[in-house]
């Protein structure tokens, strides 16, 4: 465990650890648990008290639910109240007919859905199975405040807990694992290079019906675009509204915006009065960009802190979690040996990097041929059309993009000594 140094009570307190981890999200999570099933001591630091909130990303992809088995927690995981989604279907042409663009029906079970599971549960799961282990560390209500820097080195943090007190915690090597907020993103040798992004996005819910589709589904109106998850007993909405207009819209009513959406779905005018108040839509800022280098001597950034991923396709998480199994397996050694250097921590770089810049570009092609044409009053003819179409005909076809959705570009593999057999 992280040892103290012996000091007044009411001193300042400084900490030792191998690994500090800042963010208890999926990626931190992740690689907390994978490093101290390998032997590494590590120390979680997540600024808040408890990981309940709302509308976050609560798909895990057939990625995550295989290494979830690879670790030994797979039957832990099924019994979480949980969605299977294995299509995904949008609206295509004129008359904006379903059309189904990827089923991930086709993959190998067991791994041929998207579970759809609130991620405060995952967190959960995850925390419970790393405190198995003597090595790790969670602190809650303890937010990272600002980085120990001697000799251009990264040496660790300076933290605040939510009751006021500060102390400072030295590690081997930080890990930014804090989102798109972080504070390796105030350093200016990794600053972002950002991209235009066509939308925002608000998340919602309503109710779901008997006799509704299935799956993620889509939907197009005149200026906006809709994305339904199917929960269950409700739907998760997402709706898409040309960048920056969140004001504007919120002015002209919610009357005009429930206009808006059952003109994209028709199928929910039923229920859209359920929405009763612009109190039950969060605004999300989209983003999409990625740290021009990922790490300086002591730091490394993995998940959002080195790459704000697009909502679209949703593959926000899975390529978060991803980051975080190839650090622990590039970097597990090294820090048990205490040799980790700057050649480490590059090595995790180059590994994601590629996939980061092909999803990224995947992402960018979908703001240009989908998103915004549909944003800017326009259907999206022509080749995206086609080969939607072209897809939803061909069920060989169905598995690249299917794969893709439940995969990514890279699948990575666990360290050895993580695996475990339920």
């Amino acid at each position: 465990m992280t040892t103290t140094e012996r000091r007044p009570a009411t001193a300042h307190r400084t900490e030792r650890t191998t690994c500090c981890v800042v963010g208890g999200g999926p990626a931190g999570m992740v690689l907390a648990l994978l490093l101290a099933r390998c032997g590494v001591e590590v120390t979680v630091l997540e600024k808040h008290g408890d990981f309940l909130r709302d509308f976050r990303g609560d798909t895990v992809h057939p990625s995550t639910l295989a290494l979830l088995d690879e670790l030994g927690l797979g039957e832990r995981f099924a019994r979480l109240p949980q969605r299977q989604v294995r299509t995904v279907s949008m609206p295509v042409g004129e008359g904006g007919s379903m059309v189904t663009v990827a089923d991930l029906a086709v993959l190998p079970a067991p791994y041929d859905h998207v579970a759809m599971v609130p991620q405060w549960d995952l967190l959960d799961l995850l925390a419970d199975a790393a405190r198995t282990e003597p090595s790790f560390d969670l602190r809650m209500n303890t937010e990272a405040t600002s980085y120990l820097v001697e000799s251009g080195r990264v040496t660790g943090v300076r933290y605040r807990t939510s009751d006021g007190r500060e102390g400072t915690l030295r590690a081997t090597l930080t890990v930014a694992c804090d989102g798109r907020g972080s504070l390796a993103r105030f350093l200016p040798e990794l600053r972002p290079h950002a991209f235009a992004c066509p939308m925002d996005t608000w998340w919602f819910r309503l109710p779901r019906h008997d006799g509704d589709p299935h799956g993620l589904v889509g939907g197009t109106g005149h200026r906006f675009f809709t994305a339904l998850i199917d929960r269950g007993d409700y739907w998760q909405c997402a709706g898409l509204v040309p960048k920056g207009t969140d004001r504007q819209r919120r002015a002209a009513g919610l009357d005009r915006f429930r206009a808006d959406f059952v003109g994209a779905v028709p199928w929910m005018a039923d229920r859209v009065d359920e929405l009763r108040s612009w109190d039950e839509v969060k605004l999300l800022d989209v983003r999409l960009d990625r740290l021009r280098r990922w790490h300086r001597p002591g730091l490394l950034c993995i998940g959002d802190a080195a790459h704000a991923m697009s909502p679209v396709f949703g593959i926000g998480i899975n390529l978060a979690v991803q980051d975080a199994v190839a650090a622990a397996r590039l970097l597990a050694g090294p820090l048990r040996r205490g040799t980790v250097g700057l050649a480490d921590v590059r090595a995790v770089q180059r590994r994601r990097e590629p996939v980061t810049v092909a999803t990224q570009t995947l992402q960018r092609a979908a703001h240009a041929r989908v998103i915004a044409p549909v944003l800017g009053g326009r259907l999206p003819f022509g080749g995206a059309v086609r080969g939607a179409r072209l897809i939803s005909g061909f069920p060989l076809l169905r598995r690249l993009p299917a794969y893709f959705f439940g995969y990514g570009a890279l699948r990575e593999r666990p360290p050895g000594e993580a695996v475990r057999v339920d």
